[in-house]
């Protein structure tokens, strides 16, 4: 294990590998993330991918100083502390436990990655990293959407009383036309799953997240609508699920339910959250990033009702490095307070969340979902991953400070 680079009084220097969707949206935040936020000096300096041609073309429209194809390279270079991996899950175990050998601090895209065997690599290779100063971080980035961070926070603050039930679901429609052509991500070799690892993840990750608890058992079914694509070569065999639906057990006493799908014709990215305790209730939906409804039901019952909370305050998290309250915020937003985060644990000495371990969590309940989907939907059980969570969430201290 090679410690932490010593950069001195130079900036970080950053090195991202993968340029396409996700690339794009995590090139933005590094881009503008000190624009609206006090960070720690860094630089774009290197956008590593397999093309020449293209990576070069896209270093250039996002800010990146060069560009590169052989991330190996890349890694050893002392000019480099912070490796953010955007390429595709079948890649991240590789160049995770790299990096971090190399001692370089790691932010790797969700899912941690498409095994459970390359997850629990991840995991180890971060707990030793980490005793050497070394960070990581798996990018659920939808944590560091505000209107959920402040969910989490009056959860945390017992606004709900005990909570009962989840409901969380993600519906998308890309794949709802059965002639959309093949993709890697719908070749279980390269995408470990479908719907399950690319949205339920998310899915997952929300409810322990904003609970603070863990999945103790879980009952699923996964489901493939559409068996056969167009691809390059002719007609080939989709091997992963278009759909899932699952229930989970919480160890706090929570029941949760969860549904995602690539075919839910008419939907586009409508991940929705509902969390309903003993005082009161929460909803929250993605294509309306900014609203989030709360149930006060310790009222009378004669005005009890959902109200809408329009998350745009400077007292809200996240909101004080952007506009003026009303001017609302979106998508990408999330990516870069995910980068402002990052960051800061580097320069503070913290763990940052969610960690390798919390990534492993998730990956040990879609593990569970495929399982059991597999045994007819019977309840299997799931094992708790031991965390070392933050003193005190960054979206929680974004609440007093900016």
């Amino acid at each position: 294990m090679t410690s932490p680079q010593t950069s001195g009084t130079r900036p970080l220097g950053v090195a991202a590998i993968g340029y396409a969707f996700m690339g794009q949206a995590h090139s933005n935040a590094w881009r503008t993330v000190a624009n609206h936020f006090d960070v720690p000096d860094f630089e774009q300096k290197v956008l590593v991918g397999r093309d020449a041609v293209a990576v070069a073309a896209a270093a250039k429209k996002y800010g990146w100083s060069e560009s590169a194809t052989d991330w190996r390279e890349v890694i050893t270079r002392d000019d480099i502390d912070i490796v953010d991996i955007c390429a595709p899950g079948w890649l991240h175990a590789e160049i995770a436990t790299a990096a971090l050998a190399a001692g370089k601090h790691v932010l790797v895209e969700k899912p941690l990655a498409n095994s459970l065997a390359e997850s629990e690599s991840m995991v180890a290779a971060a707990q030793a990293a980490r005793n050497v100063g070394v960070r990581s971080m798996v990018g659920f980035n939808y944590r560091r959407v505000p209107a959920l961070a402040l969910a989490r926070k009056l959860i945390d603050e017992g606004e709900l009383g005990t909570v009962r039930q989840v409901r969380a679901s993600y519906l998308q429609d890309w794949l709802a036309d059965s002639e959309a052509p093949m993709t890697w991500r719908l070749r279980k070799e390269t995408a470990g799953s479908g719907a399950l690892g690319d949205i339920a993840s998310h899915a997952i990750d929300q409810i322990q997240h904003l609970l603070g608890d863990t999945v103790t058992a879980v009952s699923g079914k996964l489901h493939t609508f559409t068996t056969e694509r167009p691809g390059p070569d002719g007609i080939e065999p989709v091997t992963v699920d278009d759909a899932v639906w699952a229930t989970l057990s919480m160890a706090g006493g929570a029941m949760a339910s969860v549904d995602v799908s690539r075919v839910a014709l008419g939907q586009k990215n409508a991940l929705r959250v509902e969390v309903y305790g003993t005082a009161g209730s929460l909803t929250f939906n993605l294509e309306n990033p900014n609203e989030l409804y709360f149930l006060n039901g310790t009222e009378p019952i004669e005005v009890q009702g959902f109200r809408r909370i329009l998350v745009t305050e400077p007292e809200h998290p996240y909101i004080s490095g952007w506009w003026p309250q009303g001017h609302v915020i979106g998508w990408e937003h999330s990516f870069t307070h995910q980068i402002r985060d990052f960051l800061h644990s580097i320069a503070d000495g913290t763990d940052p969340s969610p960690s390798f371990e919390e990534g492993l969590g998730v990956q040990q309940v879609l593990a569970g979902i495929e399982a059991s989907s597999a045994a007819g939907g019977l309840t299997v059980p799931v094992v708790a991953v031991e965390t070392t969570p933050a003193v005190e969430p960054v979206e929680t201290q974004l609440l007093h400070n900016s």
